[in-house]
């Protein structure tokens, strides 16, 4: 008998401690879960669908190459200032602004990923079709929700709202939205994405049922750069955030074909992607043909290929110099796709847009990566949601020319549509821009833009931007032509300008849909210090809802 409680309770003991072990490390399911249902198969060749062997006779419309990164930082490129101080380099980005238009006060939609692409493809407000969060599994968001017992500002996970959450797949943008790809195919375009997608993994939502003729890259959040054992990368992992090291148990090393099954890429992605692009526009040189290119550099996990680590000896912080790799990696790839074009003749018949989906991450650890201003992603200060907007078209934009904006990521469907003669007939909240980067136009393109996400919710009106936050309960109003950077808060001094300004969000809330699946997770953001900086009790902070 005691023999047998001996037994029972070294079962027990194991049991409870496989229970602990299973709940520390729980976080790790639903990659292993994805890796069986979709196991990942080596690499297979991509072959884009060729165009005609030859250009037909006469004028063609433009071909229209838009290119997204992922949370790059308004101080990344050299042409702001850049990362280390300067010592990364993005000349192939800065020519694009360079020799073309550039647009001071240009805005993502929102300040993360989900809903600011779903603006460019949509050319709405993402609200206003319910797309208000950024589309997670319900593991992450529970996860973060326990990250940090030790954080003066504590998360809040709302438990009770997870049986409203559809699953992960169908969260994305409505098949009901109109797509810039749908309106330029129907224009006659091939019509090609490559990258990150983020907008929906059911075959209903991805690429392919959103206008795309053809389709290479991942349709979640996040990707792995290469494998974190390669013999050619440099990983920084971030020991101090729970985003990084869930994405290091979970993100695979793998993208899709058209929606087929998931298979290794080959080298470091940013290349590989920037390769596929090459291929797809010698493929499509003889008609006309519109580029999503959607890098998912330089969103963590933080991997450089080991070359572009060592060309940066002159940075002393490890995270930092990794990050300044992902950069050049980025630029590099640019640059390649602008030699294509060059190469197969198209340059002057190509308008190229280059922008950003939101600002840097706090999450990061990197303090100056969306200097001189205020925020980071997840935060509606300018650094949260000012990004590069960048339009090069020979002979149809002049070179070296500066608006003033203000600009928004949706703008990109008008502008795109114009440029390739394609009918806008439904009701869109962007602007064609072509005619303020010709001169042709005077003004702001926008006297009113609005930001929500959750009970957090913003305006700018003309020079005036008023920031309203629920959890901390206060407003921030800021005059942009005197204090674009964000310092002096005038709201205690302009009750009157508040109320009118509040009016403004309330008006506009009145016309957007409700969010088509609930916010999981309210975090603490700090406003001007990155994430692992230590909590003190004056740090300025919002509650960002997702």
């Amino acid at each position: 008998m005691k023999r047998l409680a001996i037994i029972l309770g070294v079962v027990a003991l194991i049991g409870l401690g496989g229970f602990f072990l299973f709940k520390q490390y729980a976080y790790y399911l639903p990659g292993l879960i994805a890796n069986i249902r979709d196991p990942i198969a080596p690499n297979q060749p991509v072959d884009w669908s060729r165009g005609p062997a030859a250009a037909p006779e006469g004028e063609r419309p433009p071909n229209i190459v838009v290119i997204v990164a992922d949370d790059l930082g308004f101080n990344d490129i050299s042409l702001h200032s850049g990362v280390g101080g300067g010592a990364v380099r993005t000349p192939n980005i800065d020519a694009l602004a360079l020799e073309g238009v550039s647009i001071d006060s240009a805005y993502a939609a929102n300040a993360t990923c989900s809903p600011s692409r779903a603006a460019m493809m949509s050319g709405r407000y993402p609200t206003r079709f319910g797309f208000e969060f950024t589309s997670a599994p319900v593991a992450f968001s529970r996860y973060l929700s326990h990250s940090d017992p030790n954080a003066l500002r504590q998360p809040i996970f709302h438990e009770e709202r997870v049986r409203d959450v559809p699953p992960l797949e169908t969260l994305g943008m409505p098949a009901s939205e109109i797509t810039i790809a749908e309106v330029l195919r129907d224009r006659g375009y091939h019509t090609m994405h490559i990258g990150k997608w983020h907008l929906g993994e059911s075959p209903d939502l991805r690429p392919e049922a959103q206008g795309f003729d053809e389709s290479l890259g991942f349709m979640a959040g996040a990707g792995m750069f290469l494998p974190a054992n390669d013999p050619n990368v440099v990983n920084a992992e971030l020991p101090f955030d729970p985003i990084d090291r869930f994405l290091w148990a979970n993100l695979p090393y793998a993208v899709q074909w058209n929606g087929g099954r998931r298979f290794r890429p080959e080298g470091y992605v940013t290349d590989y992607f920037a390769d596929q692009a090459v291929a797809a526009i010698e493929a499509n040189r003889n008609r006309p043909f519109f580029l999503y290119l959607a890098f998912n550099a330089p969103h963590t996990p933080l991997q450089a290929t080991r070359e572009d680590y060592e060309a940066l000896s002159a940075i002393e912080n490890h995270t930092e110099r990794v990050y300044g790799a992902m950069i050049l990696a980025l630029d590099r790839g640019v640059g390649r796709v602008m030699q294509a074009l060059r190469e197969q003749g198209l340059d002057e018949n190509t308008l190229v847009i280059f922008t950003s989906d939101n600002g840097a991450a706090w999450y990061v650890g990197l303090p100056d990566l969306n200097r001189p201003f205020r925020g980071w992603k997840a935060t509606f200060f300018e650094g949260g949601v000012r990004a590069p907007f960048f339009a090069r078209w020979p002979g149809h934009l002049p070179a070296g020319q500066r608006i003033a904006g203000p600009a928004t990521h949706m703008d990109i469907f008008a502008t795109a549509a114009a440029a390739g003669g394609a009918p806008v007939t439904h009701r869109i909240d962007g602007v064609n821009l072509l005619p303020f980067m010709r001169g042709e136009a005077g003004g702001a393109p926008h006297d009113v833009l609005f930001w929500r996400s959750g009970p957090y919710r913003v305006v700018r009106a003309g020079d005036w931007k008023l920031q309203v936050s629920e959890r901390p309960d206060r407003v921030w109003l800021f005059n942009l032509r005197d204090d674009p950077t964000e310092r002096r808060d005038l709201s205690a001094r302009e009750p009157q300008r508040v109320a009118a300004l509040r009016a403004l969000i309330e008006a506009h809330n009145a016309d957007m849909a409700p969010p088509l699946w609930p916010a999981l997770l309210e975090g603490p953001v700090r406003i001007d210090v990155p994430l692992n900086a230590p909590w003190t009790e004056e740090q300025e902070y919002i509650y960002w809802s997702n």
